[in-house]
């Protein structure tokens, strides 16, 4: 490898990391990471940390002790720098006015006010652009930001615990579910629940499981809270209308105003699917976790509506039960271990985004 390439790959590395940080908090937005280097040392880092605040490149000029090097360094950016006026300025306009002369991309942004005006500003302002610099890795973080605006839906993430022997829990009517997952596993499930926008189950796993669905056991954000309740027979003392976390019910009935609540009122003689996740893309919410039940999660593995699966496998025998879903073999799926627990993780395809 040209050692150019080499030097390029290994701070786009550190783009990668540093992005990673803001997983919890940069929605709408993407992460982005950046990383200015002057004679071969860096001289400057930052990351995007919130949606609202300043973007990655901004904060690694700031954190720039001597200024004058900027006129000599290379700026690495996992994502195509912005063009345009949004909450921040652009910041294509702050690298051409500190006069750094190389920049190096990781991916282009697919937002449509930018979409390749920030290199194409930067190159017509006298810049160098290197673009496509570990583009797969790159793209592959801000996948639910890509498929949310390349596909118009949220980002979807299937999890659900099973038995060894394939169920999600007994059949019951009443009492507590089965505990298939251990306290690590279940800090893992909170930590999926940070990192989405939204959170959904269906009408059953709400009445009888009556889940909080909110983030308590990792740190972050409590997504909003989405239930389907068709006829409108879910009580108003469940845990998802306590006010812990905004709840959107997904219904055709008209129903009493609760605070902290919205209603979308759904034509369920169509497929709910389509109309679900358009509103939940005009609410502009990047992506789904969709926690239960079995019903609701294999009409979205039947409609091929989903990016990811996470699935944790108990060594509990449960016997008899409600079965867990199925997912085709050949779908792309890694296993791993954690907390002496077998997960399986797929992928609906190999670049979902």
């Amino acid at each position: 490898m040209n050692p150019k390439n080499e030097e390029d790959e290994r701070y786009m590395r550190r783009c990668l990391q540093l992005a990673a940080n803001g997983l919890c908090h940069t929605a709408p937005n993407p992460m982005v990471g950046a990383v200015l280097v002057c004679d071969g040392r860096i001289i400057g880092e930052g990351y995007h940390v919130r949606c609202g605040q300043a973007h990655a490149e901004v904060n690694a000029i700031r954190s720039v002790k001597d200024p004058a090097l900027l006129t000599r360094a290379t700026l690495y950016v996992s994502l195509e720098p912005c063009a345009h006026y949004g909450k921040t300025p652009p910041c294509a306009d702050l690298i051409v006015e500190k006069g750094i002369p190389r920049i190096v991309v990781g991916c282009q942004d697919p937002f449509a006010r930018v979409a390749g005006r920030g290199i194409q500003k930067l190159r017509d302002a006298g810049r160098e652009v290197v673009t496509g610099v570990l583009e797969d890795e790159c793209r592959a973080l801000i996948r639910r930001f890509l498929t949310f605006h390349n596909c118009h839906r949220p980002y979807i993430t299937l999890k659900w615990a099973e038995s060894a022997d394939g169920y999600l829990d007994l059949n019951r009517t009443a009492g507590a579910p089965v505990r298939l997952s251990n306290d690590l596993t279940a800090m893992l499930v909170h930590k999926k629940r940070a990192e989405h926008s939204a959170i959904l189950v269906g009408t059953r796993t709400a009445l009888l499981d009556n889940p909080s669905l909110t983030v308590r056991h990792w740190y972050g954000p409590s997504p909003v809270r989405v239930v389907i309740d068709r006829r409108g027979v879910l009580p108003a003392t469940l845990r998802l209308f306590d006010g812990q976390a905004p709840t959107l019910v997904v219904t055709e009935e008209d129903c009493q105003p609760r605070p902290g609540v919205e209603y979308f009122r759904a034509d369920f003689r169509m497929p709910l699917l389509p109309q679900l996740l358009d509103e939940l893309h005009r609410r502009n919410l990047q992506s789904l976790l969709v926690e239960g039940g079995g019903a609701t999660l294999r009409t979205f593995i039947e409609a091929g509506l989903w990016d990811e699966a996470f699935v944790e496998e108990s060594p509990v025998r449960l016997g008899d039960g409600v079965p867990a879903p199925t997912i085709d073999r050949k779908k792309i799926c890694r296993i791993e271990q954690h907390f002496g627990r077998l997960i399986r993780h797929y992928w609906e395809k190999k670049n979902p985004f």
